[in-house]
C-alpha cells in the first residue's frame, strides 16, 4: 500500500515529510529534471510553523529565514494606517516566517531525503492524468507510463494535469487585471529588522519585506512586490508569463513613493532581476477527491497572493491528510475527510481574498475615503474598527492567536499508521 504524490514543491514535499513521520509508504513525482530554488519571498503563518516545528524543522526554519515581528499598512503617501505586532510577539505560541521560496522549498527536500532516503522522489516525471482501478489509482505520466498506487495525490499546483482531468472544462486561470513585478533587493530594513510594509490601494501598491538578516553593514536581502492594475481584458503580454521584466515598465509610477523610512523607488531599481507574474485564481471546486485520488494545496485551492496563506495552507493540507490517514487509514475515506475539514476553510480564503476583503482591504478603504491624506488616522477609520478587521481575517483563514494556541497538535507526537 502506498500514496503517489505528483509535485514536489512546497505542498508535496511537506506531504512526504509527514507520511515518513507517520510511516506511511509514499513515492513523490516531479517534473522538473531537477528541484532547485525557484521563487522570490513568501510568509509562513504561525500555523503552518506550528506544522513544521511538529515536523522537527525548527533549526532549519532558523537558518533560511527570519521571524517576523510586525505588519504595516501605510496609504500611498506614506502615512501609517495600521500597525501590529506578528507571531510571537503577537501572542502566538510560534513565531511567522519570512522564507526565500527557493529556500524553503530545498530545506524540505533536503530533509526529506535525509529522512526517507533520495530514492523517495522521482524527477523528470510529469504527472499527466490518474486512472481508477479495482485496488486504488494509477497515476499517468507524459512519456506513457504508469505507476499504481493505492492512493494518488495532485499537489501539482495551479496548473495541476490532474485538476484538468476532474474538470476538463475549466480552462485557464482567471486574471484579475493585475500585474505583479517580483524581486529581491540588497538594502537597509525598516522600522526595526523584521517588519513588513503594505503601501498604496487596490490600482498601485507595494509590498516588502526583509527575508535575512542585516549583515555587518545593516543589509538585509529585501523581498518586494510591486502591483498595478489594467483593464482585465487587456492582452498584457499574457504569452510572456514568468519572465525576466523591464522596470521601465513601472518604475515611474511609484517614483514620489520616497518616504523617511522607505524608499520605493529605490529598492525597485537595486535589483538586479525583477520577474513578472499575472495575479490569478481559480473559482472555487464543488469537490476535490474522487475515489482514490484528490487535489491539495494550489491544485485544490489557488488563490491571490493576500494574508500570506498560500504556502501555509499547503503545508498545513499535508498535515491534514496524514492525520487523516491515522483517523481512516490509506482509504478514500480519509481523502473524503481531508476534503470535509478544509475545503471550506480554503473556499472562504479564496473568496476573500478575490473581494478585496483581505487584511490589505484597508488600503482601498483609506483611499475612498481621503486620497491617503490624513493627520489622524482615528479620523478616517477609528482603531478599533481597523483593529476588528485585521482579527476577523486571521479567524477566517485559521490562525486566530487564541484558537491556534488552543488547538491540540493536528498530529500527535510519536503517532504512526497502524499497519
Amino acid at each position: 500500500m502506498s500514496v503517489l504524490i505528483a509535485g514536489g514543491g512546497i505542498a508535496g514535499l511537506s506531504l512526504g515529510l509527514t507520511l515518513h513521520q507517520i510511516g506511511v509508504p509514499f513515492h513523490i513525482y516531479e517534473a522538473a529534471a531537477e528541484l532547485r530554488p525557484m521563487g522570490v519571498g513568501i510568509n509562513l503563518q504561525p500555523n503552518a510553523v506550528r506544522e513544521l516545528f511538529d515536523l522537527g524543522l525548527e533549526a532549519e526554519l532558523e537558518k533560511i529565514g527570519i521571524r517576523t515581528r510586525q505588519l504595516g499598512f501605510y496609504s500611498k503617501l506614506g502615512k501609517t494606517i495600521w500597525e501590529e505586532p506578528r507571531g510571537l510577539e503577537a501572542g502566538y505560541a510560534w513565531p511567522q516566517y519570512s522564507v526565500h521560496r527557493g529556500a524553503l522549498q530545498m530545506m524540505l527536500y533536503q530533509a526529506l531525503v535525509a529522512r526517507a532516503g533520495g530514492d523517495c522522489i522521482t524527477t523528470d516525471a510529469r504527472a499527466v492524468g490518474f486512472e481508477q482501478t479495482a485496488t486504488g489509482a494509477d497515476l499517468l505520466f507524459a512519456d506513457g507510463s504508469r505507476q499504481s498506487g493505492t492512493l494518488v495525490i495532485a499537489a501539482d499546483g495551479i496548473h495541476s494535469a490532474l485538476r484538468a482531468q476532474m474538470y476538463p472544462e475549466e480552462g485557464a486561470p482567471i486574471w484579475n487585471g493585475r500585474i505583479l513585478w517580483r524581486a529581491t533587493t540588497q538594502g537597509t530594513p525598516w522600522k526595526g529588522e523584521a517588519s513588513m510594509a503594505m503601501i498604496g490601494h487596490d490600482s498601485l501598491r507595494m509590498v516588502a519585506y526583509p527575508i535575512s538578516r542585516p549583515d555587518a553593514d545593516g543589509r538585509a536581502t529585501l523581498n518586494w512586490i510591486a502591483e498595478k492594475s489594467f483593464d482585465p481584458s487587456a492582452p498584457w503580454k499574457k504569452e510572456d508569463w514568468n519572465r525576466a521584466a523591464d522596470i521601465n515598465d513601472f518604475v515611474a509610477e511609484f517614483e514620489d513613493w520616497q518616504f523617511d523610512w522607505i524608499d520605493v523607488p529605490g529598492l525597485i531599481r537595486g535589483a538586479e532581476v525583477v520577474y513578472e507574474y499575472p495575479m490569478v485564481d481559480r473559482d472555487p471546486l464543488p469537490q476535490w477527491s474522487f475515489g482514490a485520488v484528490t487535489l491539495m494545496g494550489d491544485a485544490a485551492h489557488p488563490t491571490y497572493p493576500v494574508g500570506s496563506n498560500g504556502a501555509s495552507q499547503a503545508i498545513i493540507d499535508a498535515r491534514i491528510i496524514g492525520a487523516s490517514f491515522l483517523s481512516h487509514g490509506l482509504t478514500s475515506d480519509a481523502l473524503a475527510a481531508f476534503e470535509a475539514e478544509v475545503r471550506p476553510l480554503a473556499t472562504g480564503i479564496g473568496k476573500t481574498n478575490r473581494a478585496g476583503k483581505g487584511p490589505d482591504g484597508v488600503l482601498q478603504q483609506v483611499e475612498d475615503l481621503c486620497g491617503g491624506d490624513f493627520a489622524s488616522i482615528n479620523e478616517v477609520i477609528p482603531q478599533a474598527e481597523l483593529a476588528a478587521h485585521a482579527a476577523r481575517y486571521k479567524s477566517i483563514a485559521g490562525f486566530s492567536i487564541e484558537e491556534l494556541n488552543a488547538r491540540p497538535a493536528t498530529i500527535t507526537a510519536g503517532a504512526r499508521l497502524s499497519s
